[in-house]
């Protein structure tokens, strides 16, 4: 997999996570020029996923409809 090399990121948070720094969350930080999208999780911060913008929005979009949920 590739490195991207970024001077800085702008790594945001939901709102629901409140302003705790210590609560642990998922952030998102966008790559300059928007092709890719980069997610990590707060208490590991040296991991991070690059996915497209295209399927964070599918993801998205299938985990607000119950899309794979078990009842």
């Amino acid at each position: 997999m590739s490195e991207v090399t970024v001077p800085e990121l702008k790594w945001q948070k939901s709102s629901f996570s409140g302003d705790d720094a210590n609560r642990d969350c998922v952030e998102v930080a966008t790559v300059p020029g928007g092709e890719s999208v980069l997610l990590r999780e707060s208490d590991a911060p040296a991991t991070v996923l690059r996915t497209a913008p295209a399927t964070l929005r599918a993801l998205l979009s299938a985990e607000r409809s119950g899309v794979g949920t078990t009842t």
